[in-house]
């Protein structure tokens, strides 16, 4: 079985840069074995890939949105890396909460929270199953579409 550094490194992926906080909080945390994430937006090299303004979003705009929640999630998984110090150390991703700013009507957080789920899973394979929650929005900081945070399990060594 592959670890989780060689499945990111086999599918070609490379982390981004760890993501600045937009306030005074820290991007990730460790508590006990579990790792937490705070929200992470769509960002590429500190710029949003896909605002959430514009009507947010609807049935025209959620394959967009779809991979803004993949690179939301990819940051999320870069403060995994940083605060768990590998990949390797993960154990499981626990649960994923994935905010999508929609328009009225819009009932399709599901499936642009797949986006996220899908990456998660070609990184930590089974143990990258997880509970999940997709909830449409109003709005989301700096008027992001998406906003990814999650918890991991990485017992820590108790030697």
């Amino acid at each position: 079985m592959a670890s989780n550094e060689e499945n990111l490194k086999r599918s070609g992926i490379v982390l981004p840069e760890l993501p600045s906080p937009a306030g005074l909080y820290f991007p990730g945390i460790r508590a006990g074995d579990l790792i937490y994430t705070s929200g992470q937006l769509p960002l590429v090299g500190g710029k949003l890939i896909e605002p959430g303004g514009k009507g947010s979003i609807s049935e025209t705009r959620e394959r967009e949105a779809t991979i803004a929640a993949r690179t939301a999630a990819l940051n999320a998984i870069a403060v995994l890396r940083s605060v768990a110090g590998t990949l390797d150390a993960v154990a499981n991703i626990v649960k994923l909460t994935v905010y999508v700013s929609s328009a009225d009507g819009f009932t399709n957080q599901h499936k642009v929270a797949d986006g996220a789920s899908e990456i998660v899973g070609e990184i930590f394979g089974e143990s990258g199953r997880h509970v999940r929650s997709a909830v449409g929005v109003a709005s989301l900081p700096i008027d992001a579409s998406v906003e990814v945070e999650m918890i991991a399990y990485s017992p820590v060594n108790r030697t």
